[in-house]
C-alpha cells in the first residue's frame, strides 16, 4: 500500500513539475485583438440588432398595441410575425394556441396574471389573458398589451382569430 502511495505521489509530482514548466515559458503570446480600422468604430455588424418590441394584436377588428418583453422567447416570437392564430377559450380568463415549433423558455411563477398579459405556457402554447387572477402555474413572459381596457369584451366567450404583427 505504501509503495502505491509513493508511486502516485511521484507521478503527481512529475505532472506538476512538467505542467509548471510549460506555464513558465517567457515567449510572448500573439495579440488576438484586431485593430479598429478608421471608419469602422461604430460598426456592430456581428452583434444582434435590437428587436422591434412594439406589436399590434388585432381581434375581431379591434387593434391593441402591445410591448414584447426583452427575452429570447419574445425575440423568436417577434421573428415569426405576422402570425394569425385561431385561439381557443380556457377557464373564462384566457385564449390559447399551440405553435408548431417550440420557443426558448425562461419560465417563472408570476403569482398574479394581469389582463393583457401575453405568456408562453410550456414551450409552444401562446396564451393571451383577458382577466386578472391568481395562478400557481409557470409561464415565460412574451409581452403585455399596453392598454387592455375592453379586451374581455372583444375576445368574447369562444374561440377567436387573433393576428399578431410588428408595429413600426
Amino acid at each position: 500500500m505504501k509503495q502505491m502511495i509513493r508511486w502516485i505521489l511521484a507521478a503527481l509530482s512529475f505532472m506538476l513539475a512538467t505542467g509548471l514548466a510549460a506555464c513558465a515559458d517567457d515567449t510572448p503570446l500573439p495579440e488576438t485583438e484586431t485593430p479598429v480600422q478608421p471608419g469602422n468604430e461604430g460598426d456592430n455588424s456581428d452583434e444582434e440588432s435590437p428587436m422591434n418590441r412594439n406589436i399590434a394584436i388585432e381581434i375581431n377588428g379591434t387593434s391593441f398595441s402591445a410591448t414584447l418583453t426583452e427575452n429570447e422567447a419574445a425575440r423568436v416570437f417577434a421573428s415569426m410575425l405576422p402570425l394569425t392564430m385561431q385561439m381557443s377559450e380556457l377557464n373564462g380568463n384566457e385564449k390559447y394556441y399551440y405553435l408548431d415549433n417550440d420557443l426558448p423558455t425562461d419560465s417563472y411563477r408570476p403569482g398574479t396574471i394581469q389582463t393583457g398579459d401575453l405568456m408562453l405556457y410550456g414551450s409552444s402554447c401562446v396564451v393571451l389573458f383577458y382577466e386578472t387572477f391568481s395562478s400557481g402555474y409557470n409561464y415565460t413572459r412574451l409581452g403585455r398589451i399596453d392598454n387592455p381596457e375592453g379586451l374581455a369584451d372583444v375576445v368574447g366567450t369562444g374561440a377567436v382569430t387573433v393576428r399578431f404583427a410588428a408595429q413600426y
